[in-house]
């Protein structure tokens, strides 16, 4: 689709300059700023995009404005040529929108370094903590083929919900949109009452899961009772939470990555001489299963995905990149954790209701590892509880239709005491707790609920094909099939599990 128009002299200049960018999205409606045809720039909030120029001429020569998503060929380019109609001036435009900065009206493009730090960031997290645990019964070998498996599911969908993303900023003709805005667009208000529920379930079962890990290991370092460990850890994250800025957070978040990798490093240097590099050849695939949620949990980044895109202004190369090597980080480290781990430690027996955790046996057996290893979960369930506790909170400030901009204490209340308590009702809920949010939390908001839009988007859509940026996933309706099909066989098989112990 195309829209026709004579562009201001600012705007010439602008793009006889631009740069060409390997992935640019081909629409219309999307870069030319929503409904509103093509034009001069318009302020907006940290971004600029284009809407119509009022000092146009009311007869215009004609011309077009593009968006491509990907570089295309010098034949294709040609041929494209021909089609032109006469006297038909043609504007190629890099990206849907470019990032201003409000005070000096320059550009700020995103990085894609910080994009990709961004998604390590988000994906390591406390979930590593609980892979050795669901991993060792089946084994080093078998564990590795199930984390490369999650983990290209995993990509899939957040690719998704990139290609979604950028379909929704080119309708809306703005950035920022979110998960909620994307479901809303594709699925309707069923769509938002799955994401929203799904989204709040996930945040609270695995806060539930922090706190409780969290004051484990500080009555095992300050000897104090449990409720004790429990209320110092939430208060003073917590509060970090609600009376600091963002820079402060910020700061304190890199203390504790730069905190977790030195911790990490010490850690493989520790334990790698004293590996039982037999143990590793372990494969047991008939114990798969068990582990796939808690694996597939670890590997979530999907919700900064919408301001991935976002900062990166809608340029789906970068974005494809920074989620790919983003995540491929984070899966080496699982792999080096897991291998220290496992090789480590000697057989540990199984209880009948809860998974033996082999940090537990380092600790007691392992007088060099077992502090190292305390250190390292401590700052990985911190740097997550943060980001999860700021998550929830503005999630609830918005639901409760509270005034934006300002900090006001209830959702922070109801973000923080539900995980308290419900820790200290059931001090061994780490692994329950884990395995419920992986299997029916995130295998529903980053599993279904992604092949979902983009299967509305992609085959239910009346937007014309030129309107649509590229697919991100290759495959059509056979890949969609495959990805929404694992994660409800993964769903029903944890149900059949838990519906036969229950009984």
């Amino acid at each position: 689709m195309r829209y026709f128009r004579t562009p201001s002299p600012l705007e010439r200049s602008n793009l006889s300059h631009s740069h060409r960018h390997q992935d640019r999205i081909k629409t219309g409606n999307s870069a030319a700023g929503g409904g509103d045809g093509g034009g001069g720039r318009r302020p907006m909030p940290s971004r600029g995009c284009f809407q119509k120029d009022p000092s146009s001429p009311s007869k215009p020569t004609p011309s077009s404005v593009r968006c491509l998503s990907q570089r295309q060929s010098t034949q294709e380019e040609q041929e494209q040529g021909q089609q032109r109609r006469g006297g038909e001036e043609e504007f190629e435009l890099e990206r849907l929108f470019s990032n201003l900065n409000q005070v000096t009206l320059k550009r700020e493009p995103g990085s894609l370094t910080s994009a990709i730090l961004l998604v390590s960031g988000t994906t390591v997290g406390a979930g590593i903590l609980a892979i050795p645990a669901v991993t060792q019964e089946s084994g080093f070998l078998a564990s590795t083929v199930t984390c490369i498996l999650c983990w290209v599911f995993m990509v899939v969908t957040g690719l998704l919900i990139a290609e979604v993303n950028v379909r929704t900023m080119c309708e809306l003709g703005s950035g920022g949109v979110s998960l909620v805005s994307m479901a809303m667009r594709t699925l309707g208000r069923a769509g938002v009452q799955m994401a929203s529920w799904s989204y709040i379930f996930i945040h609270y079962a695995l806060l539930v899961a922090y706190v409780a890990r969290s004051s484990d290991i500080l009555t095992n370092f300050l000897g104090t009772p449990l409720w004790e460990s429990a209320s110092l850890f939430s208060l003073f994250l917590g509060g970090i939470c609600y009376f600091g800025r963002p820079r402060f957070i910020g700061a304190v978040n890199g203390v504790l990555i730069f905190g977790i990798i030195i911790s990490f490093t010490a850690l493989v240097v520790v334990a790698g001489g004293d590996l039982h590099w037999d143990a590793l050849l372990k494969a047991n695939f008939e114990a798969v299963p068990r582990s796939i949620p808690i694996i597939a949990l670890s590997f979530v980044y999907q919700n900064v995905v919408p301001v991935l895109c976002t900062n990166l202004e809608g340029n789906l190369s970068k974005v494809r990149t920074a989620i790919i090597l983003g995540t491929a980080i984070p899966l080496a480290l699982f792999l080096v954790w897991n291998a220290v781990i496992l090789g480590s430690i000697t057989s540990v027996q199984a209880g009948l209701d809860m998974i033996p955790d082999p940090l537990q046996q380092l600790r007691s057996t392992n007088g060099a590892v077992g502090p190292i290893v305390e250190v390292f979960s401590l700052l990985a369930i911190a740097t997550s509880y943060i980001g999860f506790v700021l998550g929830l909170a503005d999630f609830l400030a918005d639901l409760l239709k509270l005034p934006s901009g300002q900090s006001r204490p209830l959702p922070y209340l109801l973000t923080l005491i539900p995980p308290f308590i419900l820790s200290l009702l059931d001090p061994d809920i780490f692994f329950k707790a884990l395995d419920f949010a992986g299997a029916y939390g995130v295998l529903v908001l980053f599993g279904i609920l992604p092949v979902a839009m983009s299967w509305s988007d992609r085959y239910l859509s009346e937007s014309s094909e030129l309107q649509k940026p590229p697919e991100l996933v290759p495959g059509g309706k056979l890949t969609l099939s495959l990805v929404i099909g694992s994660a409800v066989f993964v769903i029903v098989s944890e149900l059949i599990e838990n519906f036969g112990h229950a009984h």
